[in-house]
């Protein structure tokens, strides 16, 4: 219901009553017919379901940020980095903003002061948190529509192309294993075969619980990756917990290859945790602490640091523990491995829903798949070094 009234000797505003039964006042209008005009415009668009209240678009960033906060739903660990991202960032500059004086222009210029001083990436994912906060304020009806809209002049930017991942030869990766059983420990350098020979990532490794390995007599086994609690997440404050994995596809079973049955045999009698692979002080692994004291060092070398406990020289630089399953996937495909197998195996989603759904890894397939993985340990263990200590792979 709106109405137009007089509020002055030649000024006239429109009165309306809101959902919630208060009223709301536009001023501002010169005759008793502009006010009268924009209460049929008014109408038109609650007809059409596209008017606005004016005075929800005064509402400010900072004021809708509570709800917002309560009503996003994602994990623990992206929350963490939104959050901070709109503290460093948005909140300072825009936190006192109405959303109705949200502009594409005054948007764009702030992200281009933001590029002197931060990556292009960094930015990119700045703008498409706030461009997020923006749209679920037009769909609390706080403002029409985004404003964010992409620059369409200025510098020609050229697509920064993404670095090459570095993978390894089977021979390579168990150099790097080798060194980190010499610098870290035994432990390590199963994870890191494990890695290698399974495919599976690390927080999957690090998340594996005793209750899903199933290692049989014969030298053959397989490790499940639980829908519910198959990964080892790791937040931003360093907070960690047992949570679904990336992907549901990512939810499967992953057959071992012979050596790795024996080498998860030997490694699983030296302790008694819940979890098969464990930090030095029996605690859950962390990323930054093994690839600082592992994977760095082993692969890397360390001939750059003054008498270390043991020297080790560069055996694949620049690999890191995801590499080793780029590693796994480009074997896979060097072997011939279909490419449904090689995706059942990652845990990677088929873009062709129809071949997702129909295909199946035959028997066969799969017996040659850890033939070829085996073949690949064995000429890499015949390959290796005679000077380097290879006592934790005594088992394989």
């Amino acid at each position: 219901m709106a109405w137009a009234e007089q509020c002055g000797d030649n000024t006239w505003r429109v009165r309306y009553r809101r959902a919630d039964d208060t009223i709301g006042s536009i001023p501002g209008f010169p005759t008793e017919q502009a006010a009268q005009d924009h209460i049929t415009d008014m109408k038109s668009e609650q007809r059409k379901g596209t008017w606005l209240d004016p005075i929800a678009g005064q509402t400010t960033l900072s004021e809708f940020l509570p709800d917002f906060w309560a009503a996003i739903d994602v994990d623990l660990r992206t929350e963490e980095n939104y959050r901070s991202i709109v503290r460093r960032h948005i909140e300072p500059r825009w936190g006192d903003t109405a959303f109705a004086d949200f502009k594409n222009l005054k948007i764009q210029a702030w992200a281009k002061e933001l590029r002197t001083r931060l990556s292009a990436v960094t930015v990119q994912g700045i703008t498409k948190l706030l461009s997020l906060i923006l749209s679920d304020a037009v769909d609390e009806k706080l403002i029409a529509a985004n404003p964010i809209r992409p620059p369409r002049r200025g510098r020609r930017r050229h697509a920064h192309r993404p670095k090459k991942k570095v993978w390894a030869e089977p021979g390579e990766l168990l150099g790097v294993a080798d060194q980190i059983a010499a610098c870290y420990g035994p432990s390590g350098a199963i994870l890191e075969v494990t890695a290698g020979w399974t495919g599976a990532r690390w927080g999957e490794l690090t998340g594996l619980q005793r209750h899903n390995v199933h290692l049989f007599d014969d030298d053959t086994g397989f490790i499940v990756i639980d829908p519910d609690t198959g990964t080892l997440h790791e937040s931003a404050s360093g907070k960690l917990w047992l949570g679904p994995p990336k992907t549901e596809a990512s939810a499967r079973t992953i057959s071992l290859v012979p050596f790795n049955v024996r080498l998860l045999r030997v490694h699983l009698a030296t302790h008694d945790h819940p979890h098969v692979f464990i930090g030095s002080d029996g605690g859950l692994l962390r990323r930054s602490n093994f690839a600082r004291r592992a994977q760095r060092p082993a692969a890397d070398g360390n001939l750059h640091v003054d008498n270390p406990r043991i020297r080790l020289h560069p055996v694949k630089p620049g690999l890191t523990f995801h590499g080793t399953r780029h590693s796994h996937k480009t074997w896979m495909i060097d072997d011939g491995i279909p490419e449904i197998a090689q995706a059942l195996r990652l845990g990677h989603v088929m873009p062709d829903k129809v071949q997702e759904t129909y295909s199946h890894v035959a028997a066969a397939v799969e017996a040659r798949l850890l033939q070829r993985l085996q073949e690949r340990w064995d000429k890499a263990v015949i390959n290796a070094p005679v000077d380097i200590d290879s006592n934790w792979r005594a088992a394989a």
